[in-house]
């Protein structure tokens, strides 16, 4: 989506290596990941920060490559998942921190801008989510629904 908004030509950045086994070195099994991951969710800890931490801290590289699911899939056969998508979130928090700016400084423009910006990335992705029945066919953006939604 770089330019959408801007004349930059987007970033690029490094990607996972292509492998379709799991490395010698890695000491977890499929049903401690699945563990972890579950215990790490009632912990309050996004898909993302889970695979991170997963990494990080226990050394699984990749969730997907030892249980053959990725994080999300397992946290919604356990029941944990939120009722977003996480990226829908994440551009949900970032509008409401930015109204909550712009109540401050009404003359604010660029902020303006960008939660204008923000709001259309956030219905445009609701629109891709209600064609694939991740959310509900009568689900819309609303700025006062946003901070219930977040808090």
């Amino acid at each position: 989506m770089a330019r959408m908004f801007s004349r930059k030509r987007g970033v690029s950045g490094s990607h996972k290596p292509i492998v379709k086994e799991v490395p010698k070195w890695v000491e977890y099994k499929k049903d401690e990941v699945e563990m972890l991951v579950v215990k790490l969710r009632k912990q309050e800890c996004s898909p993302a920060m889970i695979g991170t931490i997963l990494r990080d801290q226990y050394g699984v590289p990749s969730v997907k490559l030892i249980c053959g699911v990725s994080v999300v899939d397992i946290l919604k056969k356990n029941k944990l998942d939120s009722k977003l998508p996480e990226d829908m979130l994440n551009l949900i928090k970032t509008a409401v921190s930015v109204t909550a700016h712009m109540k401050n400084n009404k003359k604010d423009v660029h902020s303006m801008r960008g939660l204008l910006q923000t709001e259309s990335k956030i219905r445009r992705l609701a629109k891709y989510y209600k064609k694939t029945n991740v959310l509900p066919a009568d689900w819309f953006y609303n700025r006062d629904r946003a901070k219930l939604i977040v808090q």
